[in-house]
């Protein structure tokens, strides 16, 4: 299972660094309160940058996060220090790309907390326990 990549987790935020939507799949957080000011350290950190066009890469607390703002949303993806970026870019693109088709292209708070349970069902079909499914079934296939 080494070989597998792993995404520690996935964040949705709104613009004033609120949860819309998290699911975390390491215990590097074990507590919802050490979970929250990750999600609010985190969120002060990137809030200036300008990760609208493309997504952005920075360590913060030896992670890796990849992120992406859209409206009134922001997209993070976590990683280790060793995990390769360009999967973890992968999978932020998937979930952004995931929730634009679920929402109709209409990517804002309101219609993201309205169609919450799609975003959850879309979060547990990209990543379980932190390994990427694909990568899961790539890796099964092959073998």
């Amino acid at each position: 299972m080494d070989s597998f990549p792993v995404v520690k987790n996935i964040l949705l935020l709104d613009s004033e660094g609120k949860r819309v939507a998290v699911k975390y799949y390491s215990d590097d957080w074990p507590t919802n309160n050490a979970k929250l000011a990750f999600e609010k350290s985190l969120f002060a950190k990137t809030m200036k940058s300008n990760a609208r066009t493309e997504a952005e890469i920075t360590m913060f607390d030896s992670n890796i996060v990849l992120y992406k703002f859209v409206q009134d949303l922001h997209f993070y993806v976590t990683g280790g220090e060793d995990e390769n970026e360009l999967i973890l870019a992968a999978v932020l693109q998937g979930f952004f790309d995931s929730i634009s088709l679920l929402l109709r292209s209409n990517v804002d708070k309101r219609e993201a907390l309205e169609n919450l349970d799609l975003i959850f069902l879309c979060l547990d079909e990209i990543v379980e326990r932190g390994f990427l499914l694909v990568a899961l079934m790539d890796k099964l296939t092959a073998n």
